[in-house]
Protein backbone atom coordinates (compact mmCIF):
# COMPACT_ATOMS: atom_id res chain seq x y z
CA UNK A 1 0.00 0.00 0.00
CA UNK A 2 1.57 3.52 -0.89
CA UNK A 3 1.89 5.91 1.64
CA UNK A 4 -1.41 8.76 1.16
CA UNK A 5 -0.08 12.35 1.29
CA UNK A 6 -0.93 14.21 4.83
CA UNK A 7 -5.00 13.86 5.81
CA UNK A 8 -7.36 16.94 4.74
CA UNK A 9 -10.81 17.62 6.21
CA UNK A 10 -13.35 19.03 4.94
CA UNK A 11 -16.35 20.30 6.67
CA UNK A 12 -19.95 20.79 6.04
CA UNK A 13 -21.72 24.58 7.31
CA UNK A 14 -20.43 26.83 8.99
CA UNK A 15 -16.37 27.92 9.40
CA UNK A 16 -14.52 28.62 11.90
CA UNK A 17 -12.81 32.11 12.96
CA UNK A 18 -9.23 30.99 11.26
CA UNK A 19 -10.19 29.13 8.48
CA UNK A 20 -10.90 32.46 6.27
CA UNK A 21 -8.10 33.33 3.83
CA UNK A 22 -4.38 34.02 5.16
CA UNK A 23 -3.00 35.16 9.08
CA UNK A 24 -3.66 38.83 9.29
CA UNK A 25 -1.54 39.57 12.50
CA UNK A 26 2.35 40.48 12.47
CA UNK A 27 3.31 38.10 14.69
CA UNK A 28 6.25 35.40 15.02
CA UNK A 29 6.70 32.33 13.36
CA UNK A 30 6.55 30.08 16.76
CA UNK A 31 3.28 31.77 17.83
CA UNK A 32 1.93 31.03 14.10
CA UNK A 33 3.06 27.78 14.39
CA UNK A 34 1.44 26.76 18.06
CA UNK A 35 -1.82 28.74 16.97
CA UNK A 36 -1.81 26.39 13.63
CA UNK A 37 -1.05 22.94 15.61
CA UNK A 38 -3.85 24.71 18.03
CA UNK A 39 -6.69 24.71 15.31
CA UNK A 40 -5.79 21.64 13.87
CA UNK A 41 -6.56 20.07 17.69
CA UNK A 42 -9.56 22.20 17.51
CA UNK A 43 -10.72 20.58 13.67
CA UNK A 44 -9.64 17.29 14.97
CA UNK A 45 -11.75 17.28 18.08
CA UNK A 46 -14.80 18.56 16.21
CA UNK A 47 -14.71 16.40 13.98
CA UNK A 48 -14.51 13.15 16.38
CA UNK A 49 -17.21 14.53 18.72
CA UNK A 50 -19.59 15.00 15.09
CA UNK A 51 -18.88 11.35 14.31
CA UNK A 52 -19.54 10.00 17.77
CA UNK A 53 -22.43 11.92 18.16
CA UNK A 54 -23.72 9.88 15.03
CA UNK A 55 -22.71 6.67 16.22
CA UNK A 56 -24.27 7.19 19.11
CA UNK A 57 -27.49 8.16 17.32
CA UNK A 58 -27.56 5.15 15.42
CA UNK A 59 -26.03 2.58 17.59
CA UNK A 60 -27.96 2.68 20.60
CA UNK A 61 -30.70 1.44 20.25
CA UNK A 62 -29.71 -1.64 18.59
CA UNK A 63 -27.41 -2.09 21.07
CA UNK A 64 -30.31 -2.05 23.84
CA UNK A 65 -32.10 -4.72 21.73
CA UNK A 66 -28.84 -6.55 21.28
CA UNK A 67 -28.03 -6.86 25.53
CA UNK A 68 -31.90 -7.47 25.42
CA UNK A 69 -32.17 -10.31 23.53
CA UNK A 70 -28.83 -11.83 25.46
CA UNK A 71 -30.27 -11.78 28.81
CA UNK A 72 -32.34 -14.36 31.39
CA UNK A 73 -35.39 -14.51 30.66
CA UNK A 74 -35.24 -13.94 27.25
CA UNK A 75 -37.88 -11.53 26.16
CA UNK A 76 -39.98 -10.99 22.77
CA UNK A 77 -38.80 -8.31 20.69
CA UNK A 78 -41.84 -6.46 21.13
CA UNK A 79 -41.14 -6.25 24.80
CA UNK A 80 -38.04 -4.54 24.08
CA UNK A 81 -39.41 -1.79 21.54
CA UNK A 82 -42.39 -0.88 23.20
CA UNK A 83 -42.41 1.30 26.00
CA UNK A 84 -44.67 -0.32 28.06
Amino acid sequence: MAAKGPLKLKFKGKTTKGSKGGSTSTSSSSSSSVSSKFEVIKDWTNWSLKKAKVATHYGLIPLIIIIGMNSDPKPHLFQLISPF
